[in-house]
């Protein structure tokens, strides 16, 4: 896996994964920055979500559980002092479907956790992460 980063201006700078797709960063006007993109640790946190939904969704699926919908919803704490790094993670999953097991949905949020979620676990080698879910009916219409 490869990435690059290019300054742009100021503290702006634009990233570029392997597989070609980019993404402007830059930091608030207190640092200099234009608020032109998301911040860095913001992406490392989005970066844990979407590897955790992604797991979520599709261990679900695996087990034709008629998910409609699926959110993943992170809350972070920094610590005060450089570095400012994670010291809590936690993140709460918001599943739709009309007949899905809670057991099934407990299973996948953990399987994610614990087995599968190479972001959150890497993370969690150095920050607390916590877990939790809801199920929701699925809106009438939708699916």
């Amino acid at each position: 896996m490869k990435a690059r980063i290019k300054w742009v201006e100021g503290v702006s700078f634009v990233g570029e994964s392997g597989s070609g797709h980019a993404v402007v960063m830059d930091g608030p006007p207190e640092s200099g920055g234009r608020d032109l993109g998301i911040r860095p640790m913001e992406m490392i946190l989005i970066g844990m979500g979407g590897c955790t939904a992604f797991d979520v969704l599709h261990i679900l699926k695996r087990a034709r559980q008629p998910v409609t919908d699926c959110v993943a919803e992170l809350e972070a704490e920094r610590a005060e002092q450089p570095p400012r790094v994670f010291t809590r993670i936690h993140v709460h999953f918001i599943v739709s479907g009309d007949g899905l097991s809670e057991k099934q949905v407990a299973r996948a949020v953990q399987l994610s956790a614990e087995k599968y979620c190479s972001a959150s676990i890497m993370l969690s080698k150095a920050v607390e992460i916590s877990h939790d879910f809801e199920i929701v009916a699925a809106a009438a219409g939708s699916g």
